[in-house]
C-alpha cells in the first residue's frame, strides 16, 4: 500500500464511520430525527410512529456508510486504472438522491394528515 492509497482508505473510512455513526444516532434518539441540516425535524405530534420514522432513517445512514466502504473497497481492488473512481464515485454520489427519495416517502407514509375543519380551509 502507497501514502495515497492509505489515506484515502482511511477518508473513506472515517466519512462511512460518520455516516454509520449518524444513523446510530438516529436509532437511539428519543425524539424525531431530521434527514438533513436545513429540515427542521418534525414532532412527536406530527408523526403517526416516530420510532418507526427514526428506525428507518437510522438504517438508512447506516446502510449508506456501508456503500462507502464497500465501494472503497470495490474501487482499490482497481487500483492501478483510473476506472477505480467509478465505484468510489458512485458509492458517494449514487445513494443520495436516493435517500431524498425514500426520506420524502417516510414523509408521507408517517407524517399526520392535517385536519381540515368544517370550511375546508
Amino acid at each position: 500500500m502507497y501514502g495515497g492509497e492509505i489515506i484515502g482508505c482511511f477518508i473513506y473510512g472515517l466519512v462511512a464511520l460518520i455516516m454509520i455513526g449518524i444513523g446510530i444516532a438516529n436509532l437511539k434518539s428519543k425524539k424525531p430525527v431530521g434527514f438533513y441540516s436545513g429540515e427542521k425535524p418534525p414532532t412527536k405530534d406530527e408523526l403517526t410512529d416516530w420510532e418507526e420514522w427514526n428506525k428507518k432513517h437510522g438504517r438508512m445512514w447506516i446502510i449508506y456508510g456501508c456503500i462507502i466502504f464497500i465501494s472503497y473497497f470495490i474501487g482499490f481492488t482497481m487500483m492501478d486504472s483510473i476506472a477505480c473512481i467509478i465505484p468510489m464515485a458512485v458509492g458517494m454520489i449514487i445513494p443520495i438522491p436516493v435517500m431524498i427519495h425514500k426520506h420524502n416517502k417516510y414523509l408521507e407514509i408517517y407524517k399526520k394528515k392535517e385536519d381540515f375543519n368544517v370550511n375546508g380551509k
